[in-house]
């Protein structure tokens, strides 16, 4: 029965991404020579070019701030273990729509140059343009390297002292050890965490629009609203999702040729105490990505809304657009954390490789973009719809019309697919700290199964189940790509009402709801902050989703 329920949950996962290859096959008629002509190419180019340059800046960023603080001893470094988190609160569409403020020509940061300088015309000082491949690469990694920080800080606190000591019992530098024995030890983690960023790359529609890329996501969305030919964003939405799966394999395939194993104890090694110089030097480097990433936008969006709230009042619609958001995200953590609960279970009364691979299964709708989901959910809902439809018509003599389609529930769908490997994650970390003498002692005592779920496991998965479903419901509050899709006529979010604003350019009249949004996701970024110091490496990975 348990593996039955998980077999369902995974089809129930699947049935998008098999139901596009249906919607491609249907055919985009002229629209297709024209589509691997003139988009494809560039689509195609620029994703790889955000792919590579969000990769390699924020391993450049991140590797070395976890190390620091990790390893380290310097002035600030524990108010810096958690406020490198912080930028994980800030959807990469929110940041991009501040800098896009600010780094205006007449925006503060120019205006306050020139004035320093003792120029007047806009046109004396001009920075480059944000509105381009190098900022987009940068307002994303400022956003993402947190997914490498965290991955990395948590194998660099857990690497034993033995394989260290040996090295330098050898001879080797404090730097050529970190180097030749620390980094590799952690680079399955730090993999992990740059998969798990490139994959929020590629599901990216905001800031690459607001920023002037024409990336697979953006074509995607194009070709579907502006041009209205389904299949053709279907064939191009494949395409995406074969760059996924070889990301994908590609960190697999990496992860399992590391074999690094330090015999001895397990005692971290000594902080390293830096004063002086090398201190200063470590927190200006830490404290720089928490600027950029968190301080700057932040900042910016609350003298912006602050502003507009003093010249305009507090519009009503922004209470409504909350109210959407929170509701959508509501149902779709109560559908994620009820589907998520069926493998997580199966594993533990029913395990077995099945169960275990079924599992896996059903966490891959975190790497299916929101896009991409969105297009493929089209198919199997209007068919169910029809269905019932046809069925009542028979029956009863009614018409049902489209009762998902088209609605609220067809968006709570997508949100429980896409993030689906929260729950199971978090759950499955969650069983991890049980002891099988319990079920053990529950049988002994007469307890079923059910019985033994019930009145012992639900009790005690309460912390976890909590923690996944907070995660689910503020990362559902932030969802653009398939929220701009799938979302009812005439429905308003807090997302997709930053995105209208910034499309068209009244950048300020969006402030108030991305501030909302922002102080939504700090709840959980905090939460994390305080969890993750305790966790492994692969528990942190599967309480946020498993690329």
């Amino acid at each position: 029965m348990l593996v039955t329920g998980s077999a369902l949950v995974v089809l129930f996962v699947l049935l998008p991404v098999l139901a596009l290859f249906g919607i491609a096959a249907e055919g985009s008629g002229d629209l297709w020579p024209h589509l691997i002509e003139n988009v494809l190419p560039t689509a195609i180019a620029q994703t790889l070019l955000l792919l590579v340059g969000v990769g390699i800046l924020t391993t450049a960023v991140a590797v070395p701030c976890a190390w620091l603080v990790a390893t380290c001893d310097f002035p600030g470094r524990r108010v810096l273990d958690w406020a490198l988190l912080l930028p994980l609160a800030l959807p990469g569409y929110i940041v991009a729509y501040s800098y896009l403020d600010v780094l205006h020509p007449l925006g503060p940061i120019q205006s306050a140059l020139r004035w320093m300088l003792g120029i007047s015309s806009p046109r004396g000082l001009q920075l480059p343009d944000i509105r381009s491949a190098g900022g987009c690469i940068f307002v994303m990694s400022c956003v993402l390297y947190p997914y490498v920080y965290l991955s990395a800080r948590a194998s660099f606190l857990v690497q034993s002292a033995a394989a260290l000591d040996v090295a330098r019992t050898l001879g080797a530098s404090r730097l050529r050890t970190t180097l030749r024995i620390a980094l590799p030890m952690a680079r399955p983690a730090i993999v992990a965490g740059v998969t798990l960023a490139l994959l929020e790359v590629l599901g990216d529609i905001g800031a690459s629009e607001f920023l002037g890329m024409r990336t697979l996501t953006v074509s995607i969305y194009a070709t579907w609203v502006n041009r209205s030919n389904l299949p053709g964003a279907a064939q191009m939405a494949l395409v995406m999702l074969a760059l996924v799966l070889a990301l994908v394999a590609a960190e697999r395939a990496a992860r399992s040729r590391a074999r690094y194993v330090a015999g001895g104890t397990n005692r971290p090694p000594a902080p390293i105490h830096l004063q002086g110089g090398a201190g200063l030097a470590a927190l200006a480097f830490c404290l720089v990505p928490v600027l950029l990433g968190f301080t700057v936008p932040v900042a910016h969006l609350a003298w912006v809304a602050a502003q507009r709230i003093e010249f305009s009042g507090f519009s009503p619609g922004i209470l409504a657009e909350a109210r959407n958001s929170a509701l959508l995200a509501l149902g779709g953590t109560v559908l994620a954390l009820a589907l998520g609960f069926v493998p997580a279970v199966a594993q533990r009364l029913a395990a077995s490789p099945t169960t275990s691979a079924l599992a896996r299964m059903g966490s891959l709708g975190y790497a299916v973009p929101g896009t991409v989901l969105a297009i493929g959910l089209l198919t199997p809902l209007a068919g169910f719809d029809n269905w019932v439809d046809q069925g009542m018509r028979q029956f009863a003599g009614v018409s049902t019309g489209l009762l998902i389609s088209g609605s609220g529930a067809a968006l709570i769908i997508a949100y429980a697919i896409r993030f689906l490997a929260i729950p199971i994650g978090g759950l499955e970390a969650g069983y991890s700290k049980f002891s099988p003498h319990l079920d053990m002692a529950a049988r002994s005592l007469g307890r079923s199964k059910r019985g033994a779920v019930r009145h012992i496991h639900l009790p005690l998965l309460r912390p976890a189940l909590a923690t996944a479903g907070l995660m689910v419901f503020v990362d559902g509050m932030k969802e653009l790509p398939a929220t701009l899709l799938l979302r009812p006529l005439g429905v308003e979010t807090l997302a997709t009402h930053i995105y209208g604003e910034a499309a068209r350019g009244t950048y300020e009249d969006g402030a108030i709801a991305a501030l909302l949004i922002v102080l939504v996701g700090l709840v959980p970024v905090i939460l994390l902050a305080r969890l993750s110091r305790t966790a492994t490496p692969g528990s942190l990975k599967g309480s946020r989703g498993s690329g």
